[in-house]
């Protein structure tokens, strides 16, 4: 296991949030804001982000997984609501069959249950560029995908964000990033999705090139009793929409 950093503020039932790919746990400051109030909130660094342990061998999302449920168990006092986007959603969706008791419910936002070979090839482009030339060579790219023309170009919503998640990205480091991409390429919970038994909310973007609704809505069939939503968003909708975010959040805990 690796040793994860996290914060925990609020007060009220415990809710995890568990980033994306190339972030930390401030990636969840503006939805954190909004929640904690009524929420005991419980963010982390996924392993080789922020200040969470760099592990040197391979690893999976299932271990990430296990990651997470060792946090809960160390920090939480009982099952919690977890939620996560893009890697964090793959995380829930290996948490909830892995460690089905250490969870409440699920939300799966901007996420994927499967890659194909062509989308697998294209991770580990990725992971060649990265260990080839750095960060910086795929910042700009990720930072498209991320988030909307308009968020990125807004002097009072989004320019000053999308230039802070870009030093943050481009800070990752190389070795550990990559690790990471391949965990993700060979994520594939098609046959353990029907086994979540938790009550499970899917967030698409509408706007998600990264991870188009389209998988979303897979997601949300696989799963028994999955409930679906959109957002007017690109890829990082927590970002890019924390109020309508926090808000189909707490409108689905407050239901179980």
């Amino acid at each position: 296991m690796a040793r994860l950093h996290y914060v925990k503020s609020g007060r009220g039932p415990v809710v995890v949030l568990s980033h994306a790919l190339g972030c930390h746990l401030g990636m969840w400051d503006e939805v954190t804001a909004l929640l904690q109030e009524r929420y005991t909130v419980l963010r982390y660094d996924q392993r080789g982000h922020g200040r969470s342990e760099r592990t040197t061998t391979p690893y999976s999302v299932d271990d990430m997984a296990d990651d997470a449920a060792t946090l809960i168990r160390e920090v939480a006092s009982g099952p919690v609501h977890f939620a996560g986007l893009s890697l964090g959603g793959m995380v829930a969706q290996a948490l909830a069959v892995r460690h089905p008791a250490l969870v409440q419910s699920i939300v799966i936002a901007n996420s994927a249950d499967y890659y194909n070979e062509a989308a697998r090839a294209m991770w580990q482009a990725r992971v060649q560029t990265v260990r080839a030339q750095g960060m910086a060579a795929i910042a700009e790219g990720a930072l498209q995908r991320w988030f909307t023309p308009e968020f990125r170009a807004d002097p009072q919503r989004g320019a000053a964000r999308v230039q802070a998640l870009r030093g943050e990205l481009e800070q990752c480091d190389a070795a550990a990033y990559a690790a990471s991409c391949a965990a993700v390429a060979g994520i594939d919970f098609r046959a353990s999705n029907p086994r979540i038994a938790c009550p499970t909310l899917v967030i698409a973007g509408d706007r998600d090139e990264a991870t188009p609704p389209a998988m979303s809505q897979a997601i949300a069939e696989a799963i028994p009793g999955a409930r679906l939503e959109r957002l007017n968003a690109a890829h990082l909708s927590a970002v890019e929409q924390p109020a309508a975010f926090a808000a189909l959040l707490a409108g689905f805990w407050q239901g179980h």
